[in-house]
């Protein structure tokens, strides 16, 4: 749970700087800031992943230049959920996106790389044998070294 929150500060720092660099986006309070960068993270997790799908054939034609207009789109669907966020156009979006992005590699660094679940596999009782398993019996004594 903390991870999620230290992604979403780095998150809501590059909304922050993106509303100070990118012409045409803009937040009405810091209230609106922060649940962006909280709505942004949700919209990332669940909507991102299908529409990577769904665009997989136009992301490779376009060697993976089409994932920046995705994250444009994600963007600007944050942009239409939350009344507080406005976006002037897609240049505003694309540019955005351009630097949440960044700003999220860069705090990546900081942060570490994601937790990975690992699945350990005890078997009890298992002989080792350089016979393949259906030329012998489990309760057959291992070959002789």
């Amino acid at each position: 749970m903390s991870r999620f929150i230290l992604r979403a500060a780095v998150a809501a720092l590059g909304l922050w700087l993106a509303s100070r660099w990118v012409d045409g986006l803009g937040f009405a309070d810091p209230n609106s800031l922060i649940v962006a960068a909280l709505l942004l993270g949700v919209v990332n997790a669940l909507v991102r992943p299908l529409v990577l799908l769904l665009t997989l054939p136009i992301t490779l034609l376009s060697l993976g230049l089409f994932v920046f207009v995705i994250n444009a789109g994600m963007l600007a669907l944050v942009a239409w959920l939350l009344p507080g966020f406005t976006l002037s156009g897609f240049r505003a979006a694309l540019l955005g996106a351009l630097v949440v992005g960044l700003a999220g590699w860069v705090g990546s660094w900081f942060i570490g790389p994601r937790p990975r679940v690992a699945v350990v596999v005890e078997r009890r009782g298992f002989i080792e044998s350089r016979d393949p398993p259906e030329r012998r019996d489990r309760n057959d004594p291992p070959p002789p070294a």
